[in-house]
């Protein structure tokens, strides 16, 4: 692989696996030192890439590991983040605005209960929107395994938040 075709495949890449390294630490500096390893370990094995069916998912893979790495050496749990997230237009008037924002601050609160392995799914499909086979192939989990992990990650944030808004009222 040349510099050209590496252009090609591996840097439209770069915002998903920043946003993942994000979403994982949860420290920009740190997601934009991971990001920086990533592409070294990618050009560094150039000639390998052609192995892979998927680039973006191997890159995908490497950046969580990466993760997890500097997780484990800082002894940190906490992983949830929903990046700056726009809550709307400027037709939302200022009561809307801070129910939007407490909703994504009960979201973000249940997320973080979530075990780490469903946390990751839900956000490799529903933020990302990776798709199954490209999830099996980041995180090594078989296709089945997945579903059930999403579908539980789903419910259980669903749950959370009804039970927080019956507990409002």
């Amino acid at each position: 692989m040349d510099l050209q075709e590496f252009k090609i495949k591996v840097l439209p890449a770069k915002q998903k696996l920043y946003r993942m390294a994000l979403f994982l630490l949860q420290n920009k500096e740190e997601a934009e030192d991971i990001l920086q390893d990533v592409f070294l370990k990618l050009w560094s094995n150039k000639h390998k890439l052609h192995a892979y069916a998927s680039v973006e998912a191997f890159a995908m893979s490497i950046t969580k590991n990466l993760c997890l790495d500097k997780l484990k050496g800082r002894k940190n749990k906490h992983m949830v983040d929903v990046v700056d997230l726009e809550l709307g237009s400027g037709e939302v008037n200022p009561y809307q605005r801070y129910e939007l924002s407490d909703q994504v601050n009960k979201v973000q609160e249940l997320l973080k209960l979530l075990p780490e392995q469903q946390r990751l799914i839900l956000h490799l499909r529903d933020v990302e929107g990776y798709d199954y086979p490209e999830i099996e192939q980041i995180t090594g989990i078989n296709v089945n395994a997945i579903r059930v992990a999403l579908s539980r990650a789903r419910k259980s944030v669903r749950d959370g938040l009804l039970k927080m808004e019956n507990y409002a009222v």
